[in-house]
Protein backbone atom coordinates (compact mmCIF):
# COMPACT_ATOMS: atom_id res chain seq x y z
CA UNK A 1 0.00 0.00 0.00
CA UNK A 2 1.29 3.32 -1.10
CA UNK A 3 1.32 6.12 1.93
CA UNK A 4 -1.50 8.01 2.02
CA UNK A 5 -1.67 10.55 -0.91
CA UNK A 6 0.82 8.74 -2.73
CA UNK A 7 -0.64 6.60 -5.70
CA UNK A 8 1.25 4.27 -7.35
CA UNK A 9 0.96 4.18 -11.13
CA UNK A 10 0.16 1.34 -13.35
CA UNK A 11 0.08 0.31 -16.62
CA UNK A 12 -3.25 -1.20 -18.54
CA UNK A 13 -3.19 -2.63 -21.62
CA UNK A 14 -6.87 -2.61 -23.41
CA UNK A 15 -8.50 -4.49 -25.81
CA UNK A 16 -9.12 -3.15 -29.17
CA UNK A 17 -12.96 -3.46 -29.19
CA UNK A 18 -16.11 -1.78 -27.72
CA UNK A 19 -13.79 1.37 -27.36
CA UNK A 20 -16.71 3.59 -25.88
CA UNK A 21 -17.22 1.42 -23.64
CA UNK A 22 -13.78 0.87 -22.14
CA UNK A 23 -13.62 3.94 -20.05
CA UNK A 24 -17.18 3.73 -18.30
CA UNK A 25 -16.30 -0.26 -17.47
CA UNK A 26 -13.23 0.99 -15.62
CA UNK A 27 -13.89 4.24 -13.84
CA UNK A 28 -17.37 2.03 -12.56
CA UNK A 29 -14.66 -1.00 -11.12
CA UNK A 30 -12.87 1.22 -9.22
CA UNK A 31 -15.14 2.99 -8.10
CA UNK A 32 -16.63 -0.19 -6.54
CA UNK A 33 -13.36 -1.31 -5.27
CA UNK A 34 -11.97 2.15 -3.71
CA UNK A 35 -10.13 3.83 -6.57
CA UNK A 36 -11.06 6.40 -9.05
CA UNK A 37 -9.76 8.31 -12.35
CA UNK A 38 -8.33 11.45 -12.22
CA UNK A 39 -9.30 13.99 -15.04
CA UNK A 40 -6.01 13.74 -16.97
CA UNK A 41 -6.67 10.27 -17.38
CA UNK A 42 -9.85 10.46 -19.65
CA UNK A 43 -7.97 11.54 -22.97
CA UNK A 44 -6.51 8.03 -23.82
CA UNK A 45 -9.32 7.55 -26.43
CA UNK A 46 -8.56 4.98 -28.59
CA UNK A 47 -4.99 4.03 -27.37
CA UNK A 48 -4.72 0.36 -25.92
CA UNK A 49 -1.70 1.80 -23.02
CA UNK A 50 -3.62 3.23 -20.17
CA UNK A 51 -1.63 4.95 -16.92
CA UNK A 52 -4.10 4.96 -14.07
CA UNK A 53 -3.46 5.96 -10.59
CA UNK A 54 -4.47 3.55 -8.03
CA UNK A 55 -4.20 3.37 -4.08
CA UNK A 56 -3.06 -0.26 -3.60
CA UNK A 57 -1.90 -3.14 -5.79
CA UNK A 58 -5.29 -5.28 -4.16
CA UNK A 59 -7.23 -2.70 -6.00
CA UNK A 60 -4.54 -3.27 -9.32
CA UNK A 61 -5.87 -6.78 -8.53
CA UNK A 62 -9.88 -6.87 -8.00
CA UNK A 63 -10.06 -4.73 -10.85
CA UNK A 64 -8.31 -7.34 -13.03
CA UNK A 65 -10.80 -9.53 -11.66
CA UNK A 66 -13.65 -8.00 -13.11
CA UNK A 67 -12.66 -6.14 -16.42
CA UNK A 68 -13.02 -7.88 -19.49
CA UNK A 69 -12.19 -4.38 -21.66
CA UNK A 70 -8.47 -4.67 -20.11
CA UNK A 71 -6.22 -7.31 -20.74
CA UNK A 72 -3.48 -7.25 -18.44
CA UNK A 73 -2.33 -4.07 -15.70
CA UNK A 74 1.65 -3.92 -15.15
CA UNK A 75 2.86 -1.59 -12.48
CA UNK A 76 4.74 0.85 -14.20
CA UNK A 77 8.45 1.43 -13.37
CA UNK A 78 9.06 3.90 -16.20
CA UNK A 79 8.20 5.16 -19.79
CA UNK A 80 9.25 7.72 -22.12
CA UNK A 81 8.79 8.78 -26.20
CA UNK A 82 12.39 6.81 -27.29
CA UNK A 83 14.83 3.67 -25.13
CA UNK A 84 16.80 7.41 -23.78
CA UNK A 85 13.66 8.52 -22.01
CA UNK A 86 12.50 5.26 -20.91
CA UNK A 87 16.37 4.39 -19.92
CA UNK A 88 16.11 7.61 -17.74
CA UNK A 89 12.83 6.95 -16.55
CA UNK A 90 13.79 3.42 -15.14
CA UNK A 91 16.97 5.08 -13.22
CA UNK A 92 14.64 7.55 -11.65
CA UNK A 93 12.54 5.03 -10.53
CA UNK A 94 12.98 3.83 -6.10
CA UNK A 95 15.57 1.10 -5.98
CA UNK A 96 13.83 0.50 -3.04
CA UNK A 97 10.35 -0.17 -5.34
CA UNK A 98 12.79 -2.82 -7.15
CA UNK A 99 14.75 -4.57 -4.82
CA UNK A 100 12.20 -6.92 -3.78
CA UNK A 101 11.88 -8.61 -7.18
CA UNK A 102 14.89 -8.66 -8.18
CA UNK A 103 16.85 -9.96 -5.15
CA UNK A 104 19.33 -12.93 -5.92
CA UNK A 105 16.67 -15.41 -4.50
CA UNK A 106 13.71 -14.52 -7.03
CA UNK A 107 13.27 -16.07 -10.83
CA UNK A 108 11.91 -13.59 -12.99
CA UNK A 109 11.79 -12.99 -17.23
CA UNK A 110 11.08 -10.16 -19.62
CA UNK A 111 8.55 -10.23 -21.62
CA UNK A 112 8.48 -8.01 -25.32
CA UNK A 113 5.16 -6.44 -26.70
CA UNK A 114 4.60 -4.45 -28.75
CA UNK A 115 1.14 -3.13 -30.61
CA UNK A 116 1.17 -2.66 -34.64
CA UNK A 117 4.06 -3.87 -35.09
CA UNK A 118 5.98 -7.24 -35.41
CA UNK A 119 9.37 -7.28 -33.88
CA UNK A 120 12.27 -10.06 -34.69
CA UNK A 121 14.12 -12.15 -32.12
CA UNK A 122 17.23 -9.97 -32.39
CA UNK A 123 15.58 -7.05 -31.92
CA UNK A 124 13.40 -8.61 -29.00
CA UNK A 125 16.97 -9.74 -27.69
CA UNK A 126 18.41 -6.36 -28.13
CA UNK A 127 15.94 -4.71 -26.37
CA UNK A 128 16.31 -6.77 -23.50
CA UNK A 129 19.81 -6.91 -23.47
CA UNK A 130 19.81 -2.90 -23.18
CA UNK A 131 17.83 -2.82 -19.74
CA UNK A 132 21.65 -4.58 -18.14
CA UNK A 133 21.90 -1.25 -16.14
CA UNK A 134 18.78 -2.36 -14.17
CA UNK A 135 19.91 -4.49 -10.44
CA UNK A 136 18.57 -7.65 -11.21
CA UNK A 137 20.37 -10.61 -9.18
CA UNK A 138 17.69 -13.09 -9.99
CA UNK A 139 18.03 -16.01 -12.30
CA UNK A 140 15.98 -16.28 -15.45
CA UNK A 141 13.15 -18.62 -15.85
CA UNK A 142 11.42 -18.87 -19.16
CA UNK A 143 8.73 -21.33 -17.86
CA UNK A 144 7.74 -20.88 -13.93
CA UNK A 145 9.40 -17.22 -13.29
CA UNK A 146 8.24 -15.36 -9.93
CA UNK A 147 8.07 -12.37 -11.45
CA UNK A 148 7.46 -10.74 -14.98
CA UNK A 149 8.36 -7.54 -16.54
CA UNK A 150 7.50 -6.19 -19.73
CA UNK A 151 8.75 -3.87 -22.26
CA UNK A 152 5.39 -2.55 -24.16
CA UNK A 153 6.18 -0.62 -27.63
CA UNK A 154 3.06 1.60 -28.76
CA UNK A 155 3.50 2.36 -32.76
CA UNK A 156 0.42 3.82 -33.09
CA UNK A 157 -3.22 2.81 -34.46
CA UNK A 158 -2.63 3.23 -38.14
CA UNK A 159 -1.73 -0.57 -39.73
CA UNK A 160 -0.65 0.85 -43.29
CA UNK A 161 1.41 3.25 -41.49
CA UNK A 162 3.74 2.09 -39.17
CA UNK A 163 6.70 4.13 -37.99
CA UNK A 164 9.90 3.31 -37.72
CA UNK A 165 10.34 3.93 -33.94
CA UNK A 166 7.32 3.31 -31.30
CA UNK A 167 5.17 6.35 -30.32
CA UNK A 168 5.88 5.43 -26.64
CA UNK A 169 7.84 2.33 -24.51
CA UNK A 170 6.40 1.33 -21.46
CA UNK A 171 8.27 -1.12 -18.46
CA UNK A 172 6.81 -2.31 -15.99
CA UNK A 173 6.11 -5.27 -13.70
CA UNK A 174 3.28 -7.47 -14.74
CA UNK A 175 0.52 -7.91 -12.07
CA UNK A 176 -2.27 -9.76 -13.58
CA UNK A 177 -4.46 -10.01 -16.74
CA UNK A 178 -7.93 -8.72 -16.81
CA UNK A 179 -11.04 -11.52 -17.79
CA UNK A 180 -10.62 -11.63 -21.58
CA UNK A 181 -11.36 -15.58 -21.24
CA UNK A 182 -15.36 -15.17 -19.86
CA UNK A 183 -16.07 -14.13 -23.75
CA UNK A 184 -15.32 -17.44 -25.09
CA UNK A 185 -16.27 -19.46 -21.95
CA UNK A 186 -20.07 -17.98 -21.80
CA UNK A 187 -20.08 -17.35 -25.32
CA UNK A 188 -23.44 -17.97 -26.72
CA UNK A 189 -22.54 -20.52 -29.50
CA UNK A 190 -21.94 -23.15 -26.61
CA UNK A 191 -25.40 -21.83 -24.18
CA UNK A 192 -27.78 -24.68 -23.64
CA UNK A 193 -30.83 -22.18 -24.16
CA UNK A 194 -30.96 -19.02 -26.48
CA UNK A 195 -33.44 -16.29 -28.50
CA UNK A 196 -32.96 -14.56 -31.15
CA UNK A 197 -31.36 -11.95 -29.33
CA UNK A 198 -29.80 -13.47 -26.72
CA UNK A 199 -27.02 -10.96 -25.55
CA UNK A 200 -23.50 -10.89 -26.89
CA UNK A 201 -21.82 -12.60 -23.47
CA UNK A 202 -18.98 -9.81 -23.29
CA UNK A 203 -21.60 -7.13 -23.47
CA UNK A 204 -23.40 -9.18 -20.74
CA UNK A 205 -20.27 -8.61 -18.53
CA UNK A 206 -19.95 -5.43 -19.70
CA UNK A 207 -23.05 -4.02 -18.40
CA UNK A 208 -22.78 -5.90 -15.30
CA UNK A 209 -19.66 -4.16 -14.50
CA UNK A 210 -20.95 -1.05 -15.61
CA UNK A 211 -23.72 -1.87 -13.27
CA UNK A 212 -21.10 -2.02 -10.19
CA UNK A 213 -22.40 -5.80 -9.83
CA UNK A 214 -21.12 -7.56 -6.74
CA UNK A 215 -21.29 -10.25 -4.66
CA UNK A 216 -24.86 -10.75 -2.56
CA UNK A 217 -26.40 -8.36 -4.63
CA UNK A 218 -29.87 -8.41 -5.87
CA UNK A 219 -29.89 -8.18 -9.58
CA UNK A 220 -33.29 -7.89 -11.86
CA UNK A 221 -33.94 -8.13 -15.83
CA UNK A 222 -37.90 -6.88 -16.52
CA UNK A 223 -37.52 -7.89 -19.82
CA UNK A 224 -35.37 -11.35 -19.35
CA UNK A 225 -35.78 -13.42 -22.52
CA UNK A 226 -33.43 -15.87 -22.56
CA UNK A 227 -31.63 -14.64 -19.33
CA UNK A 228 -28.33 -13.75 -20.95
CA UNK A 229 -27.79 -10.87 -18.60
CA UNK A 230 -28.78 -12.78 -15.52
CA UNK A 231 -25.63 -14.79 -16.17
CA UNK A 232 -23.62 -12.53 -16.47
CA UNK A 233 -24.34 -11.20 -12.83
CA UNK A 234 -24.77 -14.57 -11.45
CA UNK A 235 -21.04 -15.20 -12.50
CA UNK A 236 -20.18 -12.07 -10.32
CA UNK A 237 -21.97 -13.53 -7.34
CA UNK A 238 -25.07 -12.04 -7.66
CA UNK A 239 -28.46 -13.51 -6.69
CA UNK A 240 -30.62 -12.76 -9.84
CA UNK A 241 -34.32 -12.48 -10.61
CA UNK A 242 -36.59 -11.64 -13.73
CA UNK A 243 -39.90 -11.33 -15.96
CA UNK A 244 -41.13 -11.33 -19.24
CA UNK A 245 -44.08 -11.13 -20.81
CA UNK A 246 -43.47 -13.59 -23.49
CA UNK A 247 -45.25 -16.86 -21.57
CA UNK A 248 -43.54 -19.55 -23.98
CA UNK A 249 -40.02 -18.10 -23.43
CA UNK A 250 -40.27 -17.89 -19.73
CA UNK A 251 -40.92 -21.65 -20.09
CA UNK A 252 -38.83 -22.48 -22.58
CA UNK A 253 -41.57 -23.57 -25.18
CA UNK A 254 -41.96 -23.21 -28.59
CA UNK A 255 -39.88 -22.92 -31.94
CA UNK A 256 -35.85 -23.00 -30.82
CA UNK A 257 -33.55 -20.48 -32.10
CA UNK A 258 -30.62 -22.90 -32.80
CA UNK A 259 -29.85 -24.10 -36.55
CA UNK A 260 -30.98 -27.31 -37.57
CA UNK A 261 -33.52 -27.20 -34.13
CA UNK A 262 -36.74 -27.19 -34.94
CA UNK A 263 -38.26 -27.43 -30.92
CA UNK A 264 -36.82 -26.08 -27.80
CA UNK A 265 -36.22 -29.38 -25.31
CA UNK A 266 -37.67 -29.85 -22.27
CA UNK A 267 -34.94 -28.46 -19.94
CA UNK A 268 -34.01 -25.42 -21.81
CA UNK A 269 -34.90 -22.90 -19.94
CA UNK A 270 -33.07 -19.64 -17.73
CA UNK A 271 -32.37 -21.91 -15.19
CA UNK A 272 -30.89 -24.72 -17.08
CA UNK A 273 -28.31 -22.12 -18.83
CA UNK A 274 -27.07 -20.95 -15.19
CA UNK A 275 -26.70 -24.60 -14.31
CA UNK A 276 -24.88 -25.32 -17.15
CA UNK A 277 -22.04 -22.58 -15.90
CA UNK A 278 -22.48 -24.29 -11.92
CA UNK A 279 -24.25 -20.85 -11.05
CA UNK A 280 -28.07 -22.20 -10.11
CA UNK A 281 -27.57 -21.21 -6.72
CA UNK A 282 -28.10 -17.52 -7.74
CA UNK A 283 -31.51 -18.14 -9.60
CA UNK A 284 -34.37 -16.98 -7.60
CA UNK A 285 -37.17 -16.37 -9.97
CA UNK A 286 -38.35 -15.48 -13.46
CA UNK A 287 -42.04 -14.66 -13.62
CA UNK A 288 -44.65 -14.50 -16.72
CA UNK A 289 -45.15 -10.78 -16.44
CA UNK A 290 -45.55 -7.25 -17.79
CA UNK A 291 -43.18 -4.49 -17.30
CA UNK A 292 -45.58 -1.87 -18.03
CA UNK A 293 -47.99 -2.83 -15.08
CA UNK A 294 -45.23 -4.60 -12.60
CA UNK A 295 -46.72 -6.19 -9.71
CA UNK A 296 -44.67 -4.58 -6.89
CA UNK A 297 -45.54 -3.81 -3.51
CA UNK A 298 -43.75 -0.37 -2.81
CA UNK A 299 -40.49 -0.46 -1.45
CA UNK A 300 -36.93 -0.44 -2.97
CA UNK A 301 -35.75 -4.00 -3.72
CA UNK A 302 -32.78 -4.10 -6.12
CA UNK A 303 -29.00 -3.72 -6.28
CA UNK A 304 -29.45 -3.13 -9.74
CA UNK A 305 -31.65 -3.67 -13.00
CA UNK A 306 -29.90 -4.56 -16.00
CA UNK A 307 -31.56 -4.76 -19.01
CA UNK A 308 -32.09 -5.12 -22.97
CA UNK A 309 -35.59 -4.17 -23.86
CA UNK A 310 -37.27 -5.00 -27.26
CA UNK A 311 -36.76 -2.53 -30.10
CA UNK A 312 -39.40 -4.18 -32.44
CA UNK A 313 -37.06 -5.53 -34.84
CA UNK A 314 -36.57 -8.85 -33.61
CA UNK A 315 -38.63 -9.22 -30.76
CA UNK A 316 -42.22 -7.00 -30.58
CA UNK A 317 -42.67 -4.13 -28.09
CA UNK A 318 -46.46 -5.22 -26.47
CA UNK A 319 -47.78 -4.91 -23.22
CA UNK A 320 -51.29 -6.34 -21.79
CA UNK A 321 -54.48 -4.41 -22.14
CA UNK A 322 -58.12 -4.76 -20.60
CA UNK A 323 -60.98 -5.03 -22.90
CA UNK A 324 -61.79 -1.24 -22.39
CA UNK A 325 -58.29 -0.54 -24.23
CA UNK A 326 -59.23 -2.64 -27.36
CA UNK A 327 -59.04 -0.11 -30.30
CA UNK A 328 -62.19 1.19 -32.09
CA UNK A 329 -62.91 -0.89 -35.09
CA UNK A 330 -61.89 -4.40 -33.76
CA UNK A 331 -64.32 -6.04 -32.10
CA UNK A 332 -64.28 -7.15 -28.30
CA UNK A 333 -65.44 -10.45 -26.57
CA UNK A 334 -67.34 -9.44 -23.50
CA UNK A 335 -67.03 -12.85 -21.92
CA UNK A 336 -63.11 -13.34 -22.39
CA UNK A 337 -60.67 -13.18 -19.32
CA UNK A 338 -57.69 -12.66 -21.79
CA UNK A 339 -55.63 -9.94 -21.23
CA UNK A 340 -55.64 -8.04 -24.83
CA UNK A 341 -52.25 -7.69 -26.13
CA UNK A 342 -51.70 -4.12 -27.44
CA UNK A 343 -48.45 -2.36 -28.81
CA UNK A 344 -46.04 -0.92 -26.40
CA UNK A 345 -44.32 2.09 -27.50
CA UNK A 346 -40.82 2.32 -26.86
CA UNK A 347 -41.26 6.29 -25.43
CA UNK A 348 -44.01 4.60 -23.13
CA UNK A 349 -41.49 1.34 -22.15
CA UNK A 350 -38.11 3.87 -21.05
CA UNK A 351 -40.59 6.45 -19.33
CA UNK A 352 -42.35 2.95 -16.85
CA UNK A 353 -38.71 1.80 -17.06
CA UNK A 354 -36.96 4.81 -15.07
CA UNK A 355 -39.81 5.27 -12.83
CA UNK A 356 -39.70 1.53 -11.81
CA UNK A 357 -35.80 1.65 -11.14
CA UNK A 358 -35.94 4.88 -9.74
CA UNK A 359 -38.81 3.86 -7.47
CA UNK A 360 -37.05 0.12 -6.70
CA UNK A 361 -33.61 0.40 -6.35
CA UNK A 362 -31.54 1.35 -3.48
CA UNK A 363 -29.87 4.65 -2.97
CA UNK A 364 -26.57 4.18 -5.41
CA UNK A 365 -28.11 1.51 -6.75
CA UNK A 366 -27.58 1.91 -11.06
CA UNK A 367 -29.58 0.79 -13.98
CA UNK A 368 -28.01 -0.36 -17.08
CA UNK A 369 -30.24 -0.74 -20.50
CA UNK A 370 -29.59 0.07 -24.13
CA UNK A 371 -31.30 2.83 -26.22
CA UNK A 372 -31.79 2.40 -29.63
CA UNK A 373 -31.50 5.34 -32.10
CA UNK A 374 -31.70 6.65 -35.54
CA UNK A 375 -28.40 8.16 -35.78
CA UNK A 376 -29.23 11.04 -38.54
CA UNK A 377 -31.96 12.18 -35.92
CA UNK A 378 -30.43 11.02 -32.31
CA UNK A 379 -29.21 14.40 -29.90
CA UNK A 380 -28.23 13.65 -26.13
CA UNK A 381 -31.60 15.48 -25.13
CA UNK A 382 -33.15 12.51 -26.52
CA UNK A 383 -31.73 10.04 -23.59
CA UNK A 384 -34.40 9.54 -20.76
CA UNK A 385 -33.93 11.13 -17.55
CA UNK A 386 -35.51 10.95 -14.41
CA UNK A 387 -35.47 13.41 -11.53
CA UNK A 388 -33.95 10.78 -9.25
CA UNK A 389 -31.35 8.93 -11.44
CA UNK A 390 -28.10 10.98 -12.62
CA UNK A 391 -26.80 9.55 -16.03
CA UNK A 392 -23.41 7.83 -15.44
CA UNK A 393 -22.30 6.92 -19.02
CA UNK A 394 -23.93 6.75 -22.45
CA UNK A 395 -21.85 4.74 -25.11
CA UNK A 396 -22.55 3.85 -28.41
CA UNK A 397 -22.57 0.23 -30.44
CA UNK A 398 -23.22 0.99 -33.99
CA UNK A 399 -26.02 -1.45 -35.53
CA UNK A 400 -25.89 -0.04 -39.18
CA UNK A 401 -24.89 2.99 -41.20
CA UNK A 402 -28.05 4.50 -39.67
CA UNK A 403 -29.10 3.10 -36.31
CA UNK A 404 -27.37 2.28 -33.29
CA UNK A 405 -27.73 1.45 -29.59
CA UNK A 406 -26.50 3.11 -26.52
CA UNK A 407 -26.10 1.54 -23.13
CA UNK A 408 -27.12 4.23 -20.93
CA UNK A 409 -25.91 3.76 -17.12
CA UNK A 410 -27.43 5.82 -14.58
CA UNK A 411 -27.14 5.63 -10.68
CA UNK A 412 -30.10 6.26 -8.20
CA UNK A 413 -29.39 9.45 -6.32
CA UNK A 414 -32.74 10.57 -4.66
CA UNK A 415 -35.38 8.86 -2.58
CA UNK A 416 -38.13 8.39 -5.58
CA UNK A 417 -41.74 10.22 -3.56
CA UNK A 418 -44.83 10.33 -5.74
CA UNK A 419 -45.07 8.45 -9.16
CA UNK A 420 -47.73 10.86 -10.16
CA UNK A 421 -45.67 13.66 -9.43
CA UNK A 422 -42.93 12.34 -11.92
CA UNK A 423 -45.37 11.39 -14.99
CA UNK A 424 -46.29 15.42 -14.72
CA UNK A 425 -42.41 16.36 -14.09
CA UNK A 426 -41.31 14.07 -17.08
CA UNK A 427 -44.34 14.13 -19.47
CA UNK A 428 -42.20 16.98 -21.92
CA UNK A 429 -39.45 15.24 -22.19
CA UNK A 430 -40.88 12.21 -23.18
CA UNK A 431 -43.42 14.05 -25.86
CA UNK A 432 -39.78 14.93 -27.80
CA UNK A 433 -38.65 11.64 -27.05
CA UNK A 434 -41.83 9.82 -29.32
CA UNK A 435 -39.49 10.11 -32.59
CA UNK A 436 -38.46 6.39 -30.94
CA UNK A 437 -41.98 4.99 -31.26
CA UNK A 438 -41.78 4.71 -35.01
CA UNK A 439 -37.53 3.36 -34.84
CA UNK A 440 -38.85 -0.27 -36.41
CA UNK A 441 -39.82 1.61 -39.45
CA UNK A 442 -36.73 4.02 -39.55
CA UNK A 443 -34.86 0.77 -39.29
CA UNK A 444 -36.28 -1.07 -42.21
CA UNK A 445 -36.25 2.17 -43.94
CA UNK A 446 -32.60 2.34 -44.32
CA UNK A 447 -32.75 -1.56 -45.42
CA UNK A 448 -35.07 -0.89 -48.09
CA UNK A 449 -33.20 2.04 -49.35
CA UNK A 450 -29.84 0.22 -48.94
CA UNK A 451 -31.11 -2.56 -50.96
CA UNK A 452 -32.52 -0.49 -53.41
CA UNK A 453 -29.34 1.45 -54.29
CA UNK A 454 -27.32 -1.78 -54.51
CA UNK A 455 -30.09 -3.00 -57.17
CA UNK A 456 -29.75 -0.07 -58.90
CA UNK A 457 -25.97 0.03 -59.34
CA UNK A 458 -26.22 -3.23 -60.07
CA UNK A 459 -28.15 -2.62 -63.13
CA UNK A 460 -26.53 0.14 -64.12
Amino acid sequence: MAPPGILNRYLLLMAQEHLEFRLPEIKSLLSLFGGQFTSSQETYGKSPFWILSIPSEDIARNLMKRTVCAKSIFELWGHGKCPEELYSSLKNYPVEKMVPFLHSGSTYKIKIHTFNKTLTQEEKVKRIDALEFLPFEGKVNLKKPQHVFSILEDYGLDPNHIPENPHNIYFGRWIADGQRELIESYSVKKRHFIGNTSMDAGLSFIMANHGKVKKNDIVFDPFVGTGGLLIASAHFGAYVYGTDIDYNTVHGLGKASRKNQKWRGPDENIRANLRQYGLEKYYLDVLVSDASKPSWRKGTYFDAIITDPPYGIRESTRRTGSQKEIPKGIEKCPESHVPVSLNYHLSDMFFDLLNFSAETLVLGGRLVYWLPVYTPEYTEEMVPWHPCLRLISNCEQKLSSHTSRRLITMEKVKEFENRDQYSHLLSDHFLLYQGHNSFREKYFSGVTKRIAKEEKSGQE
